[in-house]
């Protein structure tokens, strides 16, 4: 398929597969065929809105796509992608994967059968944060992650782990980059079924603690992360695409000056702050971009089937404990 443009389609067209639809039809490389959703009003709305087809069944999708986006509920992933992959359709499916590990077996299986790529979108692996994160993180030992959002019915369907800290657990895992060796949860629910607050904490064979806290209840929006190593703090924001890098050497630097009297003792502007340069941009647009650039070149995607099924496996394990917990 390499230097020919990619036939892409999007299967779900709520508040986020919308955006999918738009940034097809802009983005260099593919073709926008169209969208399937179920709801007719909804349908109505979009096809007006992009001047774009849609197809009334899954199959006409395939039939008229190379690529498609699976943005439908998580409990309807597996229910959507299976047909698409028995067609050949190579799939971007929202996070997370699916909404059982049972479910992510049949998802994968079916993709090698038909010798479909699937990524799964975890967008913060395509945030500048994270690009810098991973060219500076070498040897993290205490990780926090801070994922709040004010309530909202969308995504009620799994609970806060599945809906917004395995965007997190995902991060973690691959600046970590070892297995997993003890996880400790907390969490409520407050106005749904499942937890809508959550706390983890996760430790790796290596060492590394991570310290993750997700809610739906929050009364504003946070996507932040602090990464402790023994070279270096930094701090980031992963909503503003902002943040900061403090090296050791720096952190020296300014206590010797506390030491010497040449400033005072908690003058954090005396602090020398490493310039981080990060080249803003839509997260999705990069996201898409780059899993139509893996098809167009039929390379594994930067966040494929193994990371994206570990990250559910941990989720899983993190929800199992709070319900278990709450149960008592």
């Amino acid at each position: 398929m390499a230097n020919s443009t990619i036939r892409c389609g999007v299967a779900g067209v709520g508040s986020l597969g919308q955006h999918h639809v738009r940034v097809y039809q802009s983005l260099t490389g593919a073709e926008l065929a169209g969208f399937y959703e179920a709801n007719d009003a909804r349908a109505a709305e979009i096809a007006a809105r992009f001047g774009c087809r849609r197809f009334a069944t899954l199959d006409e999708l395939a039939e008229a796509c190379d690529a498609v986006s699976v943005v439908v509920p998580t409990d309807r992933h597996a229910e959507v992608a299976l047909p698409l992959l028995a067609r050949g359709c190579h799939l971007l499916i929202e996070k997370p994967i699916t909404a059982t590990l049972q479910e992510a077996e049949q998802v994968l299986k079916a993709a090698r059968a038909s010798g479909s790529l699937v990524q799964v979108g975890h967008i913060e692996h395509f945030n500048p944060v994270m690009s810098f994160l991973e060219k500076e993180v070498n040897q993290p030992r205490f990780i926090t992650a801070e994922r709040l959002a004010p309530f909202t019915p969308r995504g009620t369907e799994v609970g806060v782990v599945l809906d917004l800290m395995i965007h997190d657990i995902g991060i973690v895992l691959e600046l970590v980059k070892s297995p997993i060796e003890r996880i400790d949860s907390v969490g409520i629910c407050v106005l749904s079924k499942s937890e809508d607050i959550a706390n983890a904490r996760i430790q790796f064979v290596n060492g590394c603690v991570a310290n993750l806290s997700a809610s739906r209840m929050s009364l504003k929006k946070v996507r932040e992360i602090r990464v402790f190593q023994s070279d270096a703090y930094l701090s980031f924001d992963f909503m503003n695409q902002s943040g900061h890098l403090v090296k050791r050497s720096g952190m020296l630097e300014y206590a010797a000056k506390i030491m010497s009297g040449q400033v005072q003792a908690g003058d954090l502007s005396a602090v020398p702050l490493v310039p981080v340069p990060l080249l803003k941009g839509e997260p999705l647009a990069f996201e898409l971009a780059h899993f139509v650039d893996s098809v167009a070149k039929a390379r594994e995607p930067k966040v494929g089937g193994t990371l994206a099924k570990t990250a559910l496996e941990t989720a899983i394990t993190i929800a199992d404990q709070i319900r278990s917990a709450n149960r008592r």
